[in-house]
């Protein structure tokens, strides 16, 4: 199918002003790939290597991104037809009205979207952020001190409330994301590409890394019966798929920019199948240095 072809289905008429459809392919994917990415796949990168044990793991770095292709073209298609601001709370609501918008379950199901975004958005903003105070850690370790307050202690189970410098950098940079989200589209544009080019410093300086310290051969140096189809292999694999898919989520976002791309029709499915791509190859090129410096570690452990 060629989304070209697509004619969008038109909005209906609003006296509310409209977006500014100011946002081009490059800056389409750009604002993917930096949703893909964040600090997902510098903390889960090990824990895929340990789900498999082995280089074999990169299986899930590409059977994660074929599941993310097959998903992300039911995005394409719903983000081409249906270019309005939103994402999924428009599809929702658009395609459960019936065709005269008069069919309240369309309205029901886009609160019940809105409402688990609700809980599920601050975890995920949480999430990376966190992520982020630990890696400050390493850099400053001095910031890993915490003072932890229990709430709830059950036999061995307990919950409660970890305070100290490391969280304090995690709330900072929550703060500073939600101040610059409060910017116009346009005004990002430059932090945009900021972010962008910092983050493809980084990676490739982590690919270059690993490339000059260690020969690249040794990163395919399967283990005996690494591709034996054993239960376990099947349960390391879905391990490996699971952090691989949280680390691909995200190419739907420009679906929620609808509203504000140029020619959404053709650049919304492109942005989504050009990043998928992109992000799958520098996971893979991260991966394959990554594994071999793994292997080494563990013979250097393994002789002490």
């Amino acid at each position: 199918m060629r989304w070209s072809r697509l004619k969008p289905i038109e909005p209906q008429a609003s006296s509310a002003p409209e977006l500014q459809r100011s946002l081009n392919l490059r800056g389409a994917v750009a604002l993917n790939m930096l949703d893909m990415i964040g600090v997902g796949p510098f903390i889960t990168l090990p824990l895929i290597l340990a789900a498999m044990s082995g280089p074999q793991a990169m299986l899930g770095w590409i059977l994660g991104a074929g599941l993310a292709l097959c998903d992300g073209l039911v995005w394409a298609e719903l983000g081409a037809a249906m270019p309005e601001a939103g994402g999924s709370y428009a599809f929702l609501r658009r395609i459960y009205s019936g065709a005269d918008g008069t069919k309240k379950l369309g309205r029901f199901l886009a609160f019940l979207y809105v409402f688990q975004l609700s809980f599920s958005a601050p975890l995920s903003a949480a999430s990376g952020c966190l992520g982020l105070s630990q890696y400050a850690t390493y850099l400053w370790p001095s910031l890993a001190g915490h003072a932890v307050l229990r709430i709830v202690h059950i036999g061995p189970y307990s919950a409660g409330v970890s305070v100290g410098p490391e969280t304090l950098v995690a709330i900072t940079a929550l703060l500073l994301v939600v101040f610059l989200l409060y910017r116009g589209l346009t005004d990002l544009r430059v932090a945009t590409a900021v972010m962008w080019c910092s983050v493809m410093a980084l990676m490739t300086w982590i690919v270059l890394t690993g490339a000059m310290r260690g020969h690249l051969s040794q990163a395919f140096a399967f283990p005996p019966g690494a591709f034996h189809l054993a239960p376990s292999f099947f349960l390391g694999l879905g391990s490996a798929m699971m952090f691989a898919t949280y680390d691909y989520w995200g190419y739907y976002n420009i679906t929620f920019l609808g509203a504000e791309v140029k020619d959404a029709a053709r650049t919304v499915p492109r942005a989504i199948l050009i990043s998928i791509a992109l992000v799958a190859a520098l996971y893979l090129a991260m991966s394959l240095p990554l594994s071999y410096l793994t292997r080494r570690l563990e013979r250097r452990f393994a002789r002490r």
